[in-house]
């Protein structure tokens, strides 16, 4: 394996993020935001399994009527992965592996992943968004609420390090 070229430059990335979300509402006429593809995919689920329920649901109704080829969000989040595996390939970071401090095993590593990706989950549903639609988008459009939101995020996270890093 050939050694791994360093990461993207932080300021360029966010150049670039910021360029991709303009592009998006030129071309797609709205933001970006990842919820809106897991919610789209699970109205198609459920419309597959239980056409009834989705009847009797407005919201997953109108999920259900988008195609999925067609769904904004869908395709977002397809590129999203394939450009993250291009990246990683072409940068020679493409492994499998749990990324770790030296105090943590695996198994706890990924039940922390586990227990972060639910908690976040449940308040994208709480709050009918997810949090980078939130501070993406939001923030793009300077959006008082979203920019509480992003001030709120860093500040948990940061208190959020203070209590783990000693497991890290």
């Amino acid at each position: 394996m050939r050694t791994p070229t360093p990461y993207a430059d932080p300021y360029a990335a966010g150049v670039g993020l910021g360029l991709v979300l303009l592009a998006s509402y030129v071309f797609a006429g709205r933001g970006i935001g990842a919820s809106g593809a897991f919610a789209s995919i699970a109205a198609h689920t459920v419309n597959a399994v239980a056409p009834a329920t989705v009847g009797a649901n407005p919201w997953l109704a109108e999920r259900a009527t988008l195609g999925l080829s067609t769904d904004w969000l869908v395709i977002e989040m397809l590129g999203l992965v394939a450009g993250g595996f291009l990246s990683a390939a072409l940068a020679g970071r493409l492994r499998i592996v749990v990324e770790r401090g030296a105090r943590v095993g695996a198994p706890t590593r990924l039940a922390f992943a586990l227990a972060g990706g639910l908690v976040m989950g449940v308040g994208a549903v709480l709050a009918r968004g997810c949090t980078s639609g939130q501070a993406l988008t939001g923030g793009a459009l300077l959006s008082v609420g979203s920019w509480l939101f992003i001030a709120g995020a860093f500040g948990a996270g940061y208190l959020t390090m203070l209590a783990a890093r000693r497991l890290w």
